[in-house]
């Protein structure tokens, strides 16, 4: 549909009950998904309709941009879950384009977030220039790797954990039991992460088909040699076979969580152990993950992929600075330059391991940085002295940004595990 309409005959609003089905045809069609969805997969997808939440631009009646938000717990540095938004669905029909409909569905939706209380606002980026200018961040990356088995140099004869754990195939119905304790355990411990709604389990394990090409994968579950479970994996196989009738087989994790090391190697050991199964495909992992080094022979795990995976957008400072831990002892006074008028100003951040203030001051500011940085810089992750060379930040004090850094940087990478 060719469109002359002007932007501010556009409509943007949230969309009623009634206009969910046109909505996500809008998304399918701005993802350029061209199968529509079935009557079945609307109806599944429905259960998380919340309203005011789902966001439409409407031109005469069609609906040609879409955003959505839902409430989400986001893990700062040190275990604390603050509040976020998290932002999906963001779409712009190609006929749509350049007319500012993303900055208004955006500006609606953040000053909504901003006026719940929320402390970030996140999302995935399908495309990299997009949001920096909404004060986005990349604040985590992520790194996939294929595990060349017949190269890693582990035991053929593997038949189990050798630290008296175990490893079981369990069904759907028992992730949907064990998983979400187990999750929680994990997504305490790794700053980035995120919380997984209900939902999540019961459309990963086939109890509510959003797609209808689903198919079941294999589970897997570690127990130590107490009995707790510790690890958990999803993954698929293919079926692929060489002329010489050589079972040439990929494995692909679609999951794989752990709290504790013991329980990745194990996880990881059995997953290259599967008969037939001469590559591993790790899916989405932080890029310091530990599974190369789980192999007698790290080069046998090669990176595939690496990008920036969960962007940030801080929505207030002093909470998000406050909610995290540091490791160092000192005092920062940052000033963030805001891009809407919801966020910004000149804090002065004292931290410690015991804990942290941060107060909105007059002194003079050793650092400046925009809402983007600081959001990458926030879990860690970033370098001040990196971006401070790529001015993207600016010392206004000699040695701030190494300042910076000693108080921000966390010893891990943080990861986010999930995309939404």
């Amino acid at each position: 549909m060719t469109s002359t309409s002007r932007p501010d005959d556009i409509d943007i609003r949230p969309i009623t009950d009634a206009e969910f089905a046109g909505w996500l045809r809008a998304v399918s069609t701005g993802f350029l998904r061209a199968t529509p969805l079935t009557d079945e997969e609307v109806e599944s997808r429905r259960e998380r309709f919340v309203e005011g939440r789902y966001l439409g631009a409407f031109d005469r009646g069609r609906c040609v941009a879409t955003f959505r938000s839902f409430d989400q717990q986001l893990t700062a540095v040190g275990g604390a879950s603050v509040p976020a938004d998290a932002i999906s669905g963001v779409t712009v029909t190609a006929t749509h384009r350049r007319r500012g409909l993303l900055s208004r569905m955006m500006a609606r939706d953040l000053a909504a977030a901003k006026e719940r209380g929320d402390v970030a606002a996140t999302l995935i980026a399908a495309e990299y220039p997009i949001y920096g200018r909404y004060g986005f961040g990349p604040a985590t990356w992520m790194a996939e790797w294929t595990v060349d088995v017949p190269r890693a140099g582990l035991d053929a004869r593997w038949s189990g954990p050798a630290d008296g754990g175990r490893i079981d195939l369990v069904e759907g119905e028992d992730v949907r039991k064990l998983g979400p304790e187990l999750h929680e355990r994990m997504r305490r411990g790794r700053p980035g992460a995120i919380d997984r709604h209900e939902t999540w389990w019961r459309v990963h394990t086939g109890a509510l088909l959003w797609d209808a090409s689903w198919k079941p994968p294999f589970f897997a579950v570690y127990r130590s040699a107490s009995g707790e479970v510790q690890g958990m994996a999803a993954y698929e196989v293919d079926d692929n076979w060489g002329d010489a009738k050589q079972p040439l087989n990929t494995a692909t994790v679609q999951w794989l969580i752990g709290v504790t090391p013991a329980a990745e190697r194990a996880l990881w050991e059995y997953l290259c152990s599967v008969d037939w199964v001469v590559k591993v495909k790790s899916g989405p992992r932080a890029p310091d993950d530990l599974l190369p080094h789980f192999l007698p022979d790290p080069r046998a795990a090669r990176i595939t992929s690496l990008a920036d995976w969960l962007w940030v957008r801080i929505l207030d400072v002093e909470r998000a600075l406050e909610a995290r831990t540091y490791e160092g002892t000192g005092a920062l006074v940052l000033e963030v330059a805001g891009v809407d008028g919801l966020t910004g100003g000149r804090y002065r951040l004292e931290a410690s391991p015991e804990g942290a203030s941060c107060t909105p001051t007059t002194e003079s500011a050793e650092l400046e940085l925009g809402l983007g940085e600081l959001g990458a810089l926030w879990l860690g992750d970033e370098s001040a002295v990196r971006l401070a060379a790529l001015g993207r930040v600016r010392e206004e004090r000699a040695g701030a940004a190494r300042k910076a850094d000693a108080l921000l940087r966390t010893s891990r990478r943080p990861w986010c595990p999930d995309m939404f």
